[in-house]
């Protein structure tokens, strides 16, 4: 059986009295795209700051290829090869597109400038921003500054890849767009974690699905499970949705 990427361990993170992140205990295999779903306020973005370092656990670990990274700084998570993307995407406004991405592939260390500028150009064809490289970032339309986050991530040449609301403010074209390129990246062997408000992206996208709910793990396993699963549709989908989602799935 393949050994996981990725591994968390009774993960908690509380302030004050408020458990932000609660017990959280779950697995991430090569590959593998996992959608982390739940109301405002679950604990999704804090849990993927724990992951990624920037915020430390209150207790519990963090197992990366075997390694534990709980206290690492999140410089060095990253040059580990574990990459994430912001809701709020903020690039080098004054720096041009292709400068953006370079410096993410020299943050990642071990390139110099012409090997850095090679593998942007190549992330920036990737996510079809290549005709645009010398534009300075603040020049950019929202979809095209989500490309440019996912282009910079990839830069650092990751081995888990952790998404962080990539479709929110997008078209049902520009979506359709990420999606084929979140797959892709997904067939290269990189592990992706998808926190997504939109399920019909989830249901389309994500392997395996965790519902986190006031901190805690309330339900994971296939997206049909998941959606049918009576404590998540009253927690987070609401009966509609339930109703909808079963109708789909049956013909």
């Amino acid at each position: 059986m393949t050994a996981p990427i990725l591994e968390l361990k009774h993960l908690t993170r509380h302030f004050g009295g408020i458990r932000a992140v609660d017990d959280v205990s779950l697995q991430l295999f090569p590959g593998e795209i996992v959608g982390l779903i739940g109301p405002n306020g679950a604990g999704k973005t804090t849990l993927v700051n724990l992951i990624s370092g920037f915020l430390q656990a209150s207790s519990g670990q963090v197992i990366f290829n075997g390694e534990d990274i709980t206290r690492v700084k999140p410089q060095r998570i990253a040059r580990k090869g574990i990459a994430r993307t912001f809701q709020i995407v903020q690039p080098f406004a004054q720096m041009t597109v292709l400068e953006n991405v370079m410096a993410a592939a020299m943050f990642a260390g071990g390139s110099g400038l012409k090997e850095s500028r090679e593998r942007a150009i190549a992330h920036l064809e990737f996510t079809h921003l290549a005709d645009m490289k010398d534009r300075p970032a603040s020049e950019l339309a929202l979809a095209n500054r989500k490309r440019l986050e996912l282009a910079k991530s990839l830069a650092m040449n990751p081995r888990i890849l952790m998404l962080d609301e990539v479709n929110a403010g997008l078209n049902t074209s520009e979506i359709e767009d990420a999606l084929t390129m979140i797959r892709r990246i997904a067939d290269t062997g990189i592990s992706i974690v998808v926190i997504e408000h939109l399920m019909r992206v989830v249901a389309s996208l994500a392997q395996r699905v965790v519902v986190l709910h006031r901190g805690a793990i309330l339900s994971q396993g296939s997206t049909q499970d998941v959606f049918a699963d009576q404590n998540v549709i009253e927690a987070y989908l609401g009966t509609r949705f339930a109703q909808k989602a079963s109708a789909q799935s049956m013909g």
